[in-house]
């Protein structure tokens, strides 16, 4: 696999529009903070279905952003969560939500570290559950070492759960989805300076560089596969969770579609890999 190119200073860029990004994305419409702190529960319900019963397991979610997810499996029935995220003002806004919903460090946890060093920052060597995705793996430069450290945190009779939004979307136009206007197997760095951010393009921001990377689906399972876990599924979806291209509607389940009479094409793909018992 041809390594992805990159500027040195990725990791820091990325870090620093995530933090200035976390107050925004607390209070706005989107993650409707205070509805979940009624809810308590924000997992898809393809990802319950494909997930499963998670009552009495651990579960280790990797680049949890500020925790909704992650608290919402310890509400769908794990006995304990762990949440990482590489920055420090997610990890304080997860760690004061799970206080206020009376969740003590015993039951949910969260850790403020780069993913790549998740084995060692980590509490624990092993989890039932290592879930993670919707907007995670672009963040990486590097997709077999991210698979060889989430698939050395499964523990025997455990899986990996990774949910994502498909490599296909990147190559087409952003109008209407329907013409390969980019390169699927580019390994080149995508470096932009938006400001704004998904939940408000037109917020006031500062920290506007980011540095993403796209992974052809052929990557992320042949990592997968390499680590010696067992692919049980890949699934691809014709949803997504916002208007990535123009022509995307809206359902009343809330995912959005190409429209009908368009052929459709796969908007998202989830992938489950587990370990021996």
């Amino acid at each position: 696999m041809r390594r992805h190119t990159g500027p040195d200073d990725w990791r820091e860029a990325n870090r620093a529009r995530w933090d200035e990004r976390v107050p925004l994305h607390m209070a706005s419409d989107y993650y409707d903070h205070e509805g979940f702190r009624r809810s308590r529960d924000t997992i898809r319900a393809f990802e319950a279905a494909e997930v499963g019963d998670v009552t009495g397991s651990s579960l280790l979610h990797l680049q949890c952003h500020f925790g909704q997810d992650t608290l919402s499996w310890l509400h769908r029935g794990a006995s304990q969560v762990v949440g990482l995220d590489f920055s420090e003002p997610a990890v304080d806004a997860a760690r004061e939500t799970a206080a206020d919903l009376g969740y003590g460090t015993d039951r949910a946890s969260f850790v403020a570290a780069d993913v790549y060093d998740a084995a060692e920052a980590v509490p624990d060597s092993a989890y039932d559950v290592v879930y993670t995705g919707i907007g995670a793996l672009n963040w990486l430069p590097d997709v077999e070492r991210w698979a060889e450290t989430a698939a050395s945190l499964v523990a025997p009779g455990g899986f990996l759960y990774l949910a994502e939004f498909h490599p296909l979307c990147d190559a087409l136009d952003d109008s209407t989805g329907s013409r390969i206007t980019h390169d699927y197997f580019s390994r080149d760095a995508w470096v932009d300076e938006a400001p704004g951010t998904y939940t408000d393009f037109g917020a006031p921001t500062v920290n506007n560089r980011t540095v993403e990377w796209q992974h052809p689906i052929g990557d992320v399972v042949s990592a997968v596969a390499a680590t010696g876990l067992r692919i049980e599924f890949l699934h691809e979806h014709d949803m997504t969770m916002f208007q990535r291209f123009g022509a995307l509607q809206r359902g009343d389940d809330g995912f959005y579609r190409l429209p009908a009479g368009r052929p459709r094409i796969p908007l998202m793909y989830s992938l489950k890999a587990t370990r021996p018992a």
